[in-house]
């Protein structure tokens, strides 16, 4: 079919024509465009969920090695509860060991006191028979004034057998005082406090322990000096804790000296010296001797549980351990001071406490 169109026709039937052209270039622009964008993000996608299938691999994995672990844990702490069960067990059976042993130092402290108590207690009791066959000769003396009918001398016989019942009565609390004592440093601590005169604790466990080691052996022989300070106050201690902290300390000592005085050294004399002082607030306690020192290597292991520097048999090891326990238990300190060859000196330093009924460690 032949068209006739005219020519102006013609233009503008082309000039329609080309915008819808254009929209239709534009269009299959935009078509393509968007095939290649889902192309890559389809790519993207399979990209990430390749990405993510691996990683909940990694993950699966990571859970089953997770689950054998845990059962391996489980297993573990199945050996380990066992393994706790029987090292409990062999801590109970080493408290029990260890009270043994403390109180087994306690008993062999006390021994050694025995002969040091024998000799104190022998005094007061010369004193108490000396003044009472004396009391019993006034008596008879007093009896035959008084059937003279002297009652002017009778009262002054009457008087001296005053004198003499006041001495037996002192000289009775003395050995009183010593069985107490001996009494005090063998029983179980019950942990109770009591106001505690330092300087007479001192004193009677230097005596005790001097005359305990001379009746052990007679060769034995030192000087022991002491330096009270008169106006130190009394404090609340467990005066059998501290006793034994005292006693173990001044056994030391001498047994120091006595080392060394068997070396023959020309113008030596051994020599213990106790003293006390007040320092702030605490008090003070130095227990001191010339004996042979102790070398520095082995200053910090004396405190150490069944460290000794004795031969065996004679040490257990244990003395300067409970000691130490002791202090701390008090919430005192006991260092040392010491030049091998030369001297040794403990420092005992209690807190100036004096409040009543306190327990020991609070």
């Amino acid at each position: 079919m032949n068209l006739d169109i005219s020519e102006e026709d013609r233009q503008l039937l082309i000039a329609e024509i080309k915008p819808v052209k254009k929209q239709l270039e534009i269009a299959e622009f935009k078509y393509r465009r968007t095939i290649m964008d889902k192309s890559a993000i389809t790519n993207v996608l399979n990209n990430t969920i390749a990405e993510l299938e691996q990683k909940k691999r990694l993950i699966e994995n990571a859970r089953n090695e997770i689950a054998k672990n845990m059962l391996a844990l489980d297993e573990q702490n199945k050996v380990i509860a066992i393994k706790n069960e029987a090292l409990n067990k062999t801590i109970s059976k080493l408290k029990a060991t260890q009270s043994q042993l403390v109180q087994s130092e306690k008993m062999a402290s006390l021994g050694e006191l025995t002969a040091g108590i024998a000799h104190e207690i022998q005094n007061p009791l010369n004193f108490v028979n000396n003044f009472a066959e004396i009391s019993s000769e006034l008596v008879d003396e007093m009896n035959e004034e008084l059937d003279k009918g002297d009652t002017e001398e009778a009262k002054a016989i009457s008087t001296d057998i005053k004198q003499n019942l006041e001495k037996i009565n002192h000289h009775g609390k003395r050995a009183d005082a010593i069985v107490k004592g001996m009494l005090q440093h063998s029983r179980i601590s019950n942990g109770k406090k009591e106001l505690t005169d330092i300087n007479a604790l001192a004193d009677e466990y230097l005596r005790l322990s001097y005359h305990g080691l001379r009746a052990k052996d007679k060769s034995f022989n030192a000087d022991f000096k002491t330096d009270f300070v008169e106006s130190l106050p009394k404090i609340n201690v467990i005066p059998q804790d501290i006793g034994r902290v005292l006693l173990n300390l001044i056994n030391n000592a001498f047994y120091a000296v006595n080392e060394r005085s068997k070396k023959g050294e020309e113008g030596y004399k051994p020599t213990v010296s106790v003293s006390t002082a007040k320092a702030r607030d605490k008090l003070e306690i130095k227990v001191s001797d010339n004996g042979n020192g102790i070398p520095e290597n082995i200053k910090e292991k004396i405190f150490q549980p069944f460290f000794t520097t004795k031969p065996t048999g004679q040490g257990t090891g244990l003395g300067l351990s409970l000691s130490y326990d002791i202090m701390k238990a008090h919430g005192g300190s006991i260092k040392i001071n010491s030049e091998s060859g030369v001297f040794t000196e403990f420092i005992v330093q209690l807190p100036d406490v004096i409040t009543e009924n306190s327990e020991a460690g609070k």
